[in-house]
């Protein structure tokens, strides 16, 4: 048996060209607010993605960056260097020194893949958006432009007043108590120049022996006539 259709609602003629209306109307009786840019700059979202900067003291030159963009737009040079050993009779170590950082930003589609990749946090988003060039070839910015851009990557947001508190800050919060602890359970060392209090007061109590007197002479008792 088939199924039966519901009827439908005889459909009014006009009726679409009047809720256009309806909607162009109340468009019309808002206020518009155009915001002056440049004198007035735009309130940005905490998460735009406008350019990437480099935090160049946590980049390691692991290259992962560069592999892993889609977009080959990452230039990466470096060096090693040989580090002496720290202790004697240990091993010299070698480094890799970051000597190039830059991005193609005319080639860069934003994907934020590296930043994602980096294993030391060393690529951050930042909200700049104002490095138009006239030159395509301007676009490609080495690390020390990087490096000022990194200044404008905002705070991360704070943590949720509900959320588990980090391990890492947890740890060192422990650490510091058993040391408060400890430093509290210790008796106060006396420092070895300062008398004792008690010794101080018995040193009072002593009579004082006439200049010039021997100990001996001081306690053995006078005899008369001596003069």
């Amino acid at each position: 048996m088939a199924a039966s259709v519901p009827p439908t609602r005889p459909r009014i003629p006009g009726s679409g060209l009047a809720r256009g209306l309806a909607v162009t109307l109340r468009t019309m009786t808002k206020k518009t607010v155009t915001e002056q840019y440049p004198d007035v700059q735009p309130d940005l979202p905490p998460r735009t993605r406008g350019v990437i900067g480099l935090f160049e003291e946590n980049c390691t030159v692991c290259m992962l960056c560069a592999r892993e963009c889609p977009d080959w737009c990452i230039y990466i040079d470096s060096h090693k260097e040989t580090v002496p050993a720290a202790t004697p009779g240990g091993r010299e170590r070698s480094r890799n020194v970051l000597d190039r950082f830059a991005i193609d930003f005319a080639l860069c589609m934003y994907c934020g893949i590296c930043i994602e990749v980096c294993p030391f946090d060393a690529l951050f988003w930042s909200p700049e958006f104002e490095y138009a060039e006239t030159d395509i070839r301007d676009l490609t910015h080495e690390r020390d432009k990087l490096r000022e851009w990194m200044w404008t990557v905002p705070a991360p947001p704070a943590l949720d007043p509900a959320a588990e508190e980090p391990k890492e800050i947890a740890a060192a919060r422990k650490t510091a108590e058993k040391l408060a602890a400890q430093q509290e359970a210790q008796p106060e060392v006396q420092s070895p120049t300062e008398p004792h209090a008690d010794e101080q007061a018995r040193a009072a109590e002593q009579p004082t022996r006439p200049t010039g007197e021997s100990k001996q002479q001081t306690d053995q008792p006078r005899q008369e006539g001596d003069a």
